[in-house]
């Protein structure tokens, strides 16, 4: 639960995809505490990294793709908690 001085997401940071990243595939909902998205989002880059290390050692390309949209998605969590923080 967020409180008036607690630093929240603004809902504004938008991961797109497809060509000339045109087709926004998702948003987060504003007023989630900053510190709980970091939190997630360090689970989601570890995650990744763990994706990417057995995605190469086995030679399994889909593996790593799971990785990079984990990535997106932890980088576009860490950017609408940063903009809630400088808010």
């Amino acid at each position: 639960m967020s409180t008036p001085d607690t630093p929240c997401t603004l809902g504004q940071t938008v991961f797109y995809q497809g060509e000339n990243h045109t087709h926004a595939l998702f948003r987060f909902e504003p007023g989630i505490p900053c510190q709980h998205a970091r939190e997630q989002a360090s689970e989601l880059m570890g995650y990744a990294r763990d994706l990417t290390l057995e995605g190469l050692m086995e030679d399994k390309p889909k593996l790593i793709w799971a990785a990079h949209y984990l990535c997106a998605l932890g980088k576009a969590l860490l950017d609408d908690a940063e903009l809630g923080m400088m808010r």
